[in-house]
């Protein structure tokens, strides 16, 4: 795991108990589930929110849920899927928390159609630092609850969320898929399939010439109960239960050489024949493919991952996709899973520091090794001449100064609520 720090992490489940913690707290930051990249819930201090793990309300006829802010997306679904709803946006994994997911202004891949998870919040319960426990609304201490949606959690501690769901008629998801022989076709199919609530597209970051930037381009709908067959259709809203596969131990270097990756992405590639494709998908594999193996991360190596994720707007997105590709492909480092997808225009009244922003965004992970580094120092440069910026929630080794050239904010002169990585940016001072 990278990085790593020896910590003390307390869990409360009552309210007085967790005020009194952040009273006598120097410095502290919330944790949930533990499944950020980077530091920005790390701090000698931390507070873990799993034990806040209760479902306040349901509104089965409006779709609005409350609950605490150490509820796993995993939980949400089972409750809401049999009764009709969906998560009205989610990141690739259901293994987060709602609190970490408001603090994160998360995404997912219906950003371009949809929004934010922000757009769909409508209150938060936030504990400050002087131990007052405030509800925050777009109308009651409408501050606040702009700058904690997207706000990496350094307003104070989420308690819990009020979240406005999506209505669907299955589990199911309707997919095309389709194979785009380089990233010049790729941006052409997501201009013309731009309708499709959910797009997303799996890219060959080891290819070059014609064929840099080969991919996979996977669109979806939620599908409709018409569109079941009978088997489906006699359980539209079933949830499935997969068996994890597990990496029981931390794998030697070359499962994920280039050998073994070019091998890889070579299958991947070419295992749908078709130059296009529709099925129809539970939900799981189409959201949470990687949540089906358990210690995924292990394969990295005993040095762990970096994951490496920027948004660039759409004007330069050509220009630096081309240059981002070219560079990887001569970095000698290679990425297991690059994912692209479009944003919308961003959100508004959210934190400064909120990701979203409208352009296309590429998430890539690299084993940690100092030639990884080198190369997103060298990414950095170009998503800043692009006028882009990097995701915080995955970030563990990016600059002050890359951080003050992408982001408006200004640092605080000291604060409580704080992460190593807020000290590490500037953007935070230990109070």
């Amino acid at each position: 795991m990278f990085p790593e720090i020896e910590a003390e992490q307390i869990a409360h489940d009552r309210y007085a108990e967790i005020a009194a913690l952040v009273k006598r707290s120097d410095v502290i930051i919330a944790r949930g589930n533990g499944r950020c990249y980077g530091d920005s819930s790390l701090q000698t201090t931390i507070f873990s929110t799993l034990k806040l793990h209760k479902f306040l309300s349901f509104d089965a006829e409006s779709g609005v849920i409350h609950c605490e802010a150490g509820v796993l997306l995993s939980d949400i679904l089972e409750v809401i899927v049999p009764k009709g709803f969906f998560l009205p946006v989610t990141p690739g994994t259901k293994l987060i928390t709602i609190g970490g997911a408001v603090a994160s202004n998360i995404h997912g891949k219906n950003h371009h159609t949809e929004g934010a998870i922000s757009k769909y919040v409508e209150a938060i319960v936030l504990l400050t630092e002087n131990g007052e426990i405030l509800k925050c609304t777009s109308s009651e201490n409408n501050k606040l609850f702009s700058e904690t949606n997207g706000g990496m959690g350094l307003t104070g501690i989420i308690l819990s969320v009020t979240l406005r769901l999506k209505k669907i008629e299955s589990a199911y998801i309707r997919q095309k898929t389709i194979k785009a022989k380089n990233i010049d076709e790729l941006l052409a199919y997501f201009e013309k399939y731009k309708q499709y609530t959910y797009s997303v597209a799996w890219i060959d970051c080891m290819m070059k010439g014609n064929s840099a930037g080969r991919s996979i381009l996977m669109l979806g709908e939620h599908a409709l109960r018409s569109e079941l067959n009978q088997k489906k259709a006699a359980e539209p809203y079933r949830i499935k239960k997969t068996n994890q596969l597990n990496i029981p131990f931390i794998l030697p270097s070359f499962v994920l050489s280039r050998i073994a990756m070019k091998a890889f992405n070579f299958l991947f590639y070419n295992k749908q024949l078709k130059f296009e494709a529709d099925n129809l998908i539970h939900y799981e594999p189409y959201f949470y493919p990687l949540d089906a193996i358990r210690n995924w991360n292990r394969i990295y190596g005993k040095n762990g991952i970096i994951q490496y994720q920027f948004v660039i707007p759409f004007e330069k997105g050509k220009e630096g996709l081309d240059s981002i590709l070219s560079t990887i492909q001569k970095s000698g480092c290679a990425s297991f899973l690059a994912v692209l997808k479009t944003f919308g225009p961003a959100e508004q009244n959210v934190s400064p520091l909120s990701f979203p922003a409208e352009g296309y965004t590429l998430a890539m992970d690299f084993k940690v090794s100092k030639r990884a580094f080198d190369l997103c120092e060298k990414l950095d440069e170009i998503v800043i001449a692009c006028g882009g910026r990097v995701y915080l929630t995955k970030d563990a080794r990016m600059k002050k100064d890359t951080f003050l050239k992408s982001y408006n904010t200004n640092p605080a002169p000291s604060a409580k609520f704080s992460s190593l990585q807020s000290q590490r940016l500037g953007i935070t001072q230990p109070a």
